[in-house]
């Protein structure tokens, strides 16, 4: 076996409906109910018995709320009554009226965010920060003190301290996917005991895969997909579960007769590169056959810090204003979290549209000096967004932050 390459091993960890689950710490009693998270002038209101100090406390409801506010985030019991991120508040109420409100409480979710990313760094320190309530994290030769194959999650106890690197070259790929689901167990446990709060774990041979499949037993989940998993986990699929195929590239292969990631496997990549150009079809005939070779970075300068969405319909600039102004705020507020989390600010802000027709436009503006508050980048992009055509109805709307400088002191 000496010589052998090592088994590829890269898991994404992504935590379940981070931000309710967050609030549902703070509020029990909200557990099994629908709950959506968004705004910020809708507080619960407390009260004290006097006599035996109870806390009770009344939350507000989608049924009584008026205003422009979008939702950041919602429980899975919200989400099977159709409520979901980036959507109004309004339209979510006449969905489910009976839904809780909670205002969003950004220190809340960092603090709990750089938990679980120590955590996870207790025990396998090669991660990628990929937002504030997911990451990659590379297991090849990460090894616990003690793994077994019984189906118990190592303790506690046996995930302290540094982990061990193992010899493996001499390893067989039977026991490398046997470590990895060790591995995963272990680090699900760890994010427990940290956080109190569940998240879900897919471990692949690559960060294609493992990004795909960290959806499929959501949530609490834990899966392992081999390169032989391929054929029947994920060509099965619609091609829009790739990162990367948007929109327009699902819309144009949906035309084409490619309602699977199988199908798009099976396309001739000469054909591919014919109709979506030599670059664009060679990758999509590589990722198909769940191919990536990216690795986990551990560190790296961003070049752009960006907030964008895709709408369930598209939206008028003229009929929807009200709608589309809210979601605006709501993406440059999210995005001066993100840049205030990193540690940067930027001098260039930018917008980007996609109309009806699939078509993309952007607008740029650079300012004097940088800047990361939410009230100023959205001065910034509205003037980019008056020198956008805003005629054709609004599929995605985002947010761009360019020019990046480090801000001391302000990482998360």
């Amino acid at each position: 076996m000496a010589g052998v390459a090592p088994v590829r091993l890269i898991a994404h960890l992504d935590m379940d409906a981070f931000y309710a689950s967050v609030e549902l710490l703070r509020y029990p009693e909200l557990r099994g109910l629908p709950v959506v998270i968004g705004g910020h002038r809708h507080p619960p209101e407390e009260s004290v018995d006097p006599h035996t100090g109870a806390v009770t406390r009344k939350f507000a409801t989608l049924g009584d709320y008026v205003g422009r506010g979008v939702a950041t985030t919602a429980t899975y019991e919200a989400r099977r009554l159709g409520l979901h991120s980036a959507q109004g508040l309004m339209k979510g109420a006449a969905l489910a009226p009976q839904a809780i409100l909670l205002p969003v409480d950004f220190d809340r979710y960092r603090h709990f965010s750089r938990l679980f990313k120590d955590a996870v760094r207790g025990i396998a320190p090669r991660i990628e920060d990929h937002g504030i309530d997911e990451i990659f994290i590379d297991l090849t030769d990460a090894q616990l003190p003690t793994t077994g194959r019984d189906g118990a999650a190592p303790t506690a106890a046996a995930c302290e301290g540094p982990f061990e690197t193992a010899a493996m070259s001499a390893e067989s790929e039977i026991d490398a996917w046997w470590r990895a689901r060790d591995l995963a167990k272990a680090l699900k446990a760890a994010v427990l005991e940290a956080t109190g709060l569940t998240c879900s774990i897919a471990v692949a041979p690559n960060k294609l895969l493992a990004k795909i499949a960290s959806e499929f037993d959501k949530p609490d989940g834990l899966t392992v997909l081999k390169a032989a998993d391929v054929p029947t986990r994920i060509w099965p699929l619609p091609p829009r579960r790739i990162n990367g195929i948007g929109p327009k590239a699902s819309a144009k292969l949906d035309a084409l007769g490619i309602t699977s990631i199988g199908a798009l496997a099976q396309a001739d990549v000469a054909w591919l590169m014919a109709r979506f150009g030599r670059n664009y079809g060679a990758w999509l005939h590589r990722v198909a056959h769940g191919e990536d070779d990216r690795e986990v970075v551990t560190d790296s300068e961003p070049v752009s810090i960006s907030r964008e969405t895709t709408f369930e319909r598209d939206l008028s600039a003229q009929r929807d204003r009200d709608q589309l102004a809210a979601i605006f705020t709501e993406l440059c507020a999210s995005l001066a979290d993100d840049l205030v989390r990193k540690g940067y600010a930027g001098r260039t802000v930018g917008v980007k549209l996609r109309f009806d027709n699939f078509t993309t436009v952007t607008r740029d503006h650079t300012l004097a000096v940088p800047i990361q508050d939410a009230r100023a980048i959205r001065h910034a992009a509205g003037l980019c967004l008056k020198r956008a055509p805003l005629a054709r109805r609004i599929r995605l709307l985002g947010v761009r932050v360019a020019s990046l400088t480090p801000v001391a002191g302000t990482r998360g």
